[in-house]
């Protein structure tokens, strides 16, 4: 689920201003004036571990609330074309990296991976190993699903292939409350998808639910809680209802922040009463379930840090990162949009997939935002002593007033000096803070944990609030 503007004003005390799973967010990006190679962007970069993201923009259908870049029911002839053109893009982008490029894990995402056939799927597999050398079975591997696509024969693609998670968005097991949502799925759909992810996969299971939907009740909610328990997912990601421009929703908005504040608190203390732990607002994982996701350290992959490593996106709705630039291809929700941007993508020759087109350059500034929400955003909490180590400063003298807000409101932990750092920073005018703090830990309250989609957009800079504010959905 990603984030553009509301599609009414958000209250400044709301607890949902907007999600933030990457900063800066895609409509902060813009065309880039020269566009830079891709090989001097990552001429000088760490590639000794990396993450891959493959794209594949297509659904069966287009959910109510979703704004991610897809396109449903597209034509066969489109699909075998994009494929081709993912082919080709790998083929330019593997080129372009330095040698001994390695990856600690990969995804396939969307849109919904196995609306492709097992067929396609396998060539999938076979252009991302072949083109950057890599073997898919030895990282961890996450692959998104539907419970229309979620069929035998693509399963046992992802597992012969070593899938080791694989996500499903249910959103609710109560047909009405995932009709009022606009996703139009059936229960037994759902129940026959989640008995053959069992039974022919060996991979972590994910399942997505969302509270805030329209006639949703905590009666309703710990149905859908236990449902989702009665198949034991590794992981389970419970999400707040966005309503957002050019979404099937975005015409229905309305304040319902109390109600979904108070269905998230259900849900985290019962998924907690259950063996589960939380990592962050979103996140509960399974507390004997291992980590599939490579979320950790994976054995025989390297340690893949999200704040400081690297990503190599495919397809045309795939970001990309090196240390200093964020980049992709122009992004859009907008069926018609989406449709162009799509048929750009697949007209492509390799040689057009060589530079970097639409992106973000991150100043020193905007990186130190960014390890911040990377962290601070999770249950552990952003440690000082990496932040000092990377960016030879205290977080709290860098943002006072951000970090001082959040103790004010009890939303920040007062442990290891931090507290003492704070009033130090603010007392130096954010020159300096208390060294006690250095080797500690900055990390949210339980109740500063459910206003993470509050506290996350207080980090971005006046420029990406600025770039977000004026970029016209389409």
């Amino acid at each position: 689920m990603s984030v553009i503007p509301m599609a009414e004003p958000v209250r400044a005390d709301s607890p949902y201003r907007s999600y933030v799973y990457a900063y800066p967010h895609k409509s902060a990006y813009r065309p880039f004036t020269e566009r830079p190679a891709l090989a001097d962007l990552w001429r000088e970069e760490d590639v000794s571990s990396l993450s891959l993201y493959a794209h594949i923009p297509f659904c069966e259908m287009r959910c109510g609330f979703c704004n991610l870049f897809t396109r449903s029911t597209p034509p066969a002839e489109q699909v075998t074309a994009y494929l081709n053109a993912l082919e080709r893009q790998a083929g330019t982008v593997a080129s372009a990296l330095p040698a001994g490029a390695s990856f600690a894990r990969a995804a396939l995402g969307g849109g919904t991976p196995t609306y492709l056939t097992a067929e396609e799927l396998v060539r999938v597999y076979d252009l991302i190993e072949r083109s950057f050398g890599v073997d898919l079975t030895t990282i961890p591997v996450s692959v998104e699903t539907s419970p229309a696509t979620a069929t035998p024969d693509r399963l046992q693609v992802l597992d012969e292939r070593g899938a080791t998670r694989i996500s499903m968005g249910v959103q609710s097991f109560v047909d009405s409350e995932a009709h009022a949502a606009g996703r139009p799925q059936k229960r037994g759909e759902v129940d026959r998808a989640l008995a053959d992810i069992r039974e022919h996969a060996r991979a972590g299971l994910n399942v997505d639910l969302i509270y805030g939907i329209e006639r949703q009740t905590p009666k309703t909610w710990e149905y859908s809680l236990d449902t989702a328990l009665s198949w034991e997912p590794e992981e389970i990601y419970l999400y707040p209802l966005y309503v957002r421009p050019l979404t099937g929703l975005g015409r229905r908005a309305r304040a319902w922040d109390d109600h979904r504040l108070a269905l998230y608190r259900q849900g985290r203390d019962h998924l907690r009463e259950r063996g589960y732990e939380q990592v962050s607002m979103r996140m509960f994982r399974r507390a004997d379930a291992p980590d599939s996701a490579g979320h950790g350290a994976a054995a025989g992959a390297p340690d893949y840090c999200c704040q400081t490593d690297g990503m190599i996106g495919l397809g045309c709705g795939a970001r990309s990162y090196t240390a200093s630039t964020h980049y992709s291809f122009d992004y859009a929700v907008g069926v018609g949009r989406v449709r162009s941007i799509i048929s750009d993508y697949v007209g492509r020759d390799a040689a057009e997939f060589a530079h970097a087109e639409v992106g973000f350059a991150l100043d020193g500034e905007e990186r130190r935002r960014r390890h911040v929400l990377q962290s601070l955003l999770r249950v552990e909490g952003l440690a000082v002593a990496d932040y000092t180590a990377r960016f030879a400063a205290h977080p709290v003298s860098d943002f006072p007033v951000e970090f001082a807000a959040l103790a004010e409101r009890g939303w920040l932990e007062p442990g290891d000096g931090i507290g003492k750092g704070i009033q130090d920073a603010q007392d130096v005018g954010g020159a300096g803070a208390s060294a006690s703090g250095s080797s500690g830990l900055l990390r949210l309250t339980e109740e500063g944990l459910a206003h993470s989609d509050a506290i996350g957009p207080d980090f971005f800079s006046a420029r990406v609030n600025r770039l977000m504010a004026e970029y016209e959905a389409g």
